[in-house]
């Protein structure tokens, strides 16, 4: 229907707007209110820890200011702020908060370590934190050469100054494997002492179980004994099974060993080299240890063999062979009578003299003696 006109008074009166509607009673409740203020807050609440954890990430990530590899240690018993405050003191990182806020917000508050540890250079605070949970601590060597007494072996831990803690008392002698062992700062002395007695156990039962039978040992601690005096006398490690070789044949023949070595130790037990050329009267001079005088083995061993020395005596080189002497070169040159020896021996002493010695014979058997350079 068409609109009537409206009359000329009521077209210039303006319309009426109607009023705006009132709120509902539920949107002006004091509940509804104060829930939406704390989502709003929540909201920036969101905001500004998402920011924080962003900003945060970023600088556990970034590279630390470390120029170069570094050892730290940290102590037993520190707390999280206290380890905090040692890293930067140290150089390793240079934000303590962010390395707090790291470990909190990985919940390893109780999984860092005391220890020592080597940060390399450029570290972040991720890989320092990962570090001291994963426990990466330094490990250091402890070689123990072949031959050593136990005396020796026990002085240089006394001199190990990352070990701990003091030694009861010298172990056996002969009862300690040569190896190197790894062990972390702190360990004590008398546990890498544990581990060398447990590893030589091991494998004189593997070397024992797998000996040759025609060896004129009776038990296992004098194989023992036995690869000791094969110890002191072998200077290149191929000559140990010929070496080992000479003294079985001496022992199925009842000859006397005669080995030097043994002399040494009947003299000075396990305190390490005579410190110069062993005198005729000390030769002749009967100790406990003395092959020179002595029949067949000394009373124990004479120093701590290795592996290789147990294995040559356990299976030695099947020879002849009942002599042996310096070739002047750091090996031996090697016979089976005694006619041949005395070459050797002159041999020797020309060398000595700086003569040019003659060449050295074949051996009855056929070979040349070895000659180790």
């Amino acid at each position: 229907m068409p609109k009537p006109p409206r009359s000329p008074r009521a077209a210039l009166e303006p319309e009426r707007v109607p009023p705006p509607q009132r709120r509902s009673k539920r949107a002006r409740h004091p509940l509804v209110i104060v829930g939406n203020a704390i989502f709003t807050v929540l909201i920036l609440v969101s905001v500004a820890v998402g920011g924080a954890l962003y900003f945060g990430k970023q600088r556990f990530e970034a590279p630390g200011p470390l120029a170069e590899d570094k050892i730290v240690i940290i102590p037993r018993g520190l707390g999280i702020r206290d380890i905090s405050e040692l890293l930067v003191r140290e150089g390793v990182i240079n934000q303590p908060w962010v390395f707090v806020g790291g470990v909190i917000v990985l919940k390893a508050r109780g999984d860092l370590k005391f220890g020592e540890y080597q940060f390399t250079k450029g570290s972040s605070v991720s890989d320092v934190v990962d570090t001291i949970i994963e426990a990466k601590v330094v490990q250091h060597s402890f070689t123990v050469a072949e031959g050593l007494t136990s005396e020796q072996i026990v002085a240089r831990l006394l001199e190990t100054e990352a070990l701990s803690g003091p030694i009861k008392e010298i172990p056996r002698e002969g009862t300690l494997l040569p190896e190197t062992y790894k062990y972390t700062r702190g360990m004590t002395r008398e546990q890498i002492l544990q581990r060398m007695n447990q590893a030589h156990k091991k494998v004189l039962q593997e070397v024992w179980e797998r000996r040759n039978p025609d060896v004129p040992v009776k038990t296992p601690e004098q194989l023992v004994t036995l690869a000791s005096i094969v110890e002191k006398e072998t200077g290149v490690p191929e000559e140990r099974t010929r070496v080992a070789a000479v003294f079985v044949n001496r022992l199925k023949t009842r000859m006397r060993l005669q080995s030097d070595p043994t002399i040494i130790y009947g003299l000075i037990g396990g305190k390490g080299a005579l410190g110069r050329p062993i005198l005729k009267s000390e030769i002749e001079q009967p100790t406990p240890y003395n092959t020179y005088t002595i029949d067949g083995l000394p009373p124990g061993p004479i120093a701590n063999p290795g592996r290789a020395s147990l294995e040559a005596t356990a299976n030695p080189a099947r020879t002849k062979e009942l002599y042996f002497v310096a070739d002047g070169t750091g090996g031996h040159a090697f016979s089976e009578n005694y006619e041949q020896h005395l070459k050797h021996v002159a041999r020797l002493r020309q060398m000595e003299r700086g003569e040019t010695p003659a060449p050295l014979e074949p051996a009855a058997n056929g070979r040349r003696p070895a000659v180790k350079r």
